[in-house]
């Protein structure tokens, strides 16, 4: 029989060791790839992101492509070069196909972060997009009556935007007497508030009688603020024009919280995607397959009432 003195010498070398074989496997390497660092939605849950990733120890390495979605291909195959153990992507996965390939064959995992579901991903983490746009489409139609012309911002390039305008029309249509005056797709490279204002101040010039339009929706805040830019801009503040957004960001809560036309959005728990997306990378880097394809994290209506 081994000593008592030995025994423990053994015990405390495995513990040594495994410790070692835990912290190697913690320390992993993770790149996040995005071409809409801009937004200040992706910000927030690429922050929350780091911030489980650093207490997990792992190295991230965040790539901002700026707007330019093919780049986003090229990125990641220079993160498989690179040999990263996951890759997290913020962007439609069906642009970057031939990128998720390159990551497959090396078997490299690949997260989407509010992007769109995918074969080739592990899993898709993001808000129920369905839901939150009924729910200020909704919103809308009630507040108007049932009846008006409204104008639609909207984003089809970006799978979670592109099903909010969906379900929003569908929620329209559903209105025989809400008639869709004009679909607006905004240039994103600022933000989006600088163009949709651009956008909203034209169809406002060609719609100048009063109560001619009753409703904004828009898929993002950053519409529905450049858009409520405009119509102050006009001087159509007072006609009643409802005004909703999606994200609830903190310039929106501003706007909101002041009662005046721009009336409700959705706050998405930003945080919580990032957070979410982190623990999927570390459940698959430890060896479990996902089930869920799409991982959805709870969102809230936000109003005047509720956005102090």
């Amino acid at each position: 029989m081994l000593s008592k003195s030995l025994r423990r010498t053994l015990f405390a070398a495995t513990a040594v060791a495994a410790a070692s074989i835990t912290g190697a496997a913690l320390a992993a390497k993770v790149a996040v790839i995005t071409p809409y660092l801009s937004q200040p939605g992706t910000q927030f849950y690429v922050e929350a992101f780091q911030g489980v990733a650093k207490d997990k120890g792992w190295d991230v390495n965040v790539i901002d492509t700026q707007g330019d979605v093919a780049a986003v291909i090229a990125r990641i195959e220079d993160m498989v070069t690179q040999k990263v153990d996951a890759i997290v992507i913020n962007v439609d996965p069906a642009q970057v196909t031939a990128g998720l390939e390159a990551a497959k064959a090396a078997n490299i995992p690949v997260f989407g972060m509010d992007a769109g579901a995918d074969a080739l991903l592990a899993t898709n983490v993001t808000s129920n997009g369905y839901a939150m746009a009924a729910e200020t489409s909704t919103y809308v139609a009630d507040r108007i009556g049932g009846k008006g012309n409204i104008v639609m911002f909207v984003f089809d390039a970006f799978p979670p935007v592109q099903a909010r305008g969906v379900v929003a029309s569908a929620v329209f249509g559903n209105f025989p007497d809400i008639k869709i005056l004009d679909k607006v797709t905004p240039d994103v490279a600022d933000g989006g508030i600088a163009d949709s204002r651009a956008k909203m101040e034209a169809i406002l010039a060609a719609n100048p009688t009063p109560g001619s339009i009753s409703a904004v929706w828009a898929a993002w805040d950053q519409p529905a603020l450049g858009a409520l830019q405009a119509i102050e801009a006009a001087g159509r503040d007072k006609e009643g024009i409802v005004i909703t957004g999606i994200d609830a960001n903190p310039q929106a809560r501003d706007e909101i919280a002041k009662g005046g036309n721009f009336e409700a959005s959705v706050a998405q728990d930003f945080s919580g995607i990032g957070a979410a997306t982190a623990d999927a990378v570390a459940r698959v880097l430890g060896g479990e397959t996902l089930k869920q394809r799409v991982i959805y994290v709870p969102t809230k209506l936000v109003t005047a009432a509720t956005a102090k």
